[in-house]
């Protein structure tokens, strides 16, 4: 995990990388390469090579990624990104094939958005997204709803789902797990979402003035989704 040996995660990884037939293509913007605490390493160490591509970028055209434009024009590729034009997974894994590809775009919810909206190939693959009836362990990173998943906690539970083996979910969670806890001894702090700090009054920081991202922290206190 390449942690000082006081805070290594190796013991809380897989002993073998996970056994699955799904493939994961992780679209990652490169803001996320820097972050110290970025969650997809971890999910990178349970899984073998074949099965956790990682793609680093902002824009991915078909002439640079041919093999990812190919994986895209697959009618059995899947990307998880919400939206009114996604389905519930849970529903599309009861008639996707083995194996299956999965696309999922890591970053902030504004670069994601980004990346899938400038980005025509990721259009191309069924939208899917999860049920919000997961809360996030990872409590080291301010999220902006209490639904709203990592990286790590999204191939999680997809997996599992597509899989259907409920020990996946729990097996990838356990190196989050014990990083949010490592961390907290060491002096983190809990970041509630910024849903839950609205709420209670508990935001801290200035109002914008941008009407947009005023309009955005209005729905989150009105407990409408995103």
């Amino acid at each position: 995990c390449s942690r000082p040996q006081k805070v290594c995660l190796c013991p809380f990884l897989p002993v073998h990388p996970l056994k699955v037939s799904t493939c994961l293509y992780i679209i990652q913007h490169p803001a996320e390469e820097s972050r110290v605490l970025r969650t997809v390493p971890l999910l990178a160490a349970c899984l073998p090579p074949d099965k956790c591509k990682i793609l680093v970028g902002r824009r991915f055209s078909e002439d640079r990624y041919p093999e990812l434009a190919t994986v895209c024009r697959n009618p059995n590729t899947l990307i998880l990104y919400p939206g009114a034009e996604a389905t519930n997974l849970e529903e599309v894994a009861v008639m996707a094939p083995s194996p299956s590809v999965m696309i999922i775009i890591d970053g902030t919810w504004s670069q994601a958005k980004d990346i899938f909206y400038k980005n025509s190939l990721f259009r191309l693959p069924k939208q899917v997204q999860l049920k919000p009836n997961h809360s996030s362990q990872y409590v080291i990173r301010t999220q902006p709803t209490n639904t709203c998943l990592s990286t790590l906690e999204c191939a999680a539970v997809a997996l599992a789902i597509l899989e259907k083996n409920k020990s996946i979910q729990e097996t990838i969670l356990h190196p989050l797990q014990a990083l949010c806890s490592f961390q907290l001894q060491h002096g983190a702090q809990i970041h509630h979402s910024k849903e839950h700090l609205l709420k209670n009054g508990l935001y801290d920081k200035p109002m914008p003035k941008n009407k947009r991202k005023l309009r955005r922290m209005e729905l989150l206190v009105n407990n409408v989704k995103i």
